[in-house]
């Protein structure tokens, strides 16, 4: 499980982050992303997440759809993620 840095009062967040997953069966893995809305005052807010099968996924800059708590896809609300991947 990784984190992104929070980043505060931004409309078009950009975290520019990378991160490792070490996979020993890749057919089987999944990458889940989840959304929150960060409050210092309340509990962060839920705003979304995917599921996306790795073995699927594809090199290159791709818009992820998210989905609400139900499973239905949030209007408006997509994550543009440059996907890059290294075989060790």
């Amino acid at each position: 499980m990784k984190k992104t840095k929070i980043l505060q009062d931004d409309w078009t967040p950009k975290w520019e982050e990378d991160f490792e997953f070490p996979l020993t069966v890749p057919e089987l893995a999944l990458l889940r992303v989840k959304v929150h809305e960060y409050d210092m005052t309340e509990k962060d807010d839920f705003r979304g997440q995917t599921c996306l099968p790795v073995f699927e996924l594809r090199p290159g800059i791709r818009v992820v759809p998210l989905h609400d708590q139900k499973g239905d896809k949030c209007k408006f609300c997509v994550l543009v993620m440059h996907m890059r991947f290294e075989v060790s």
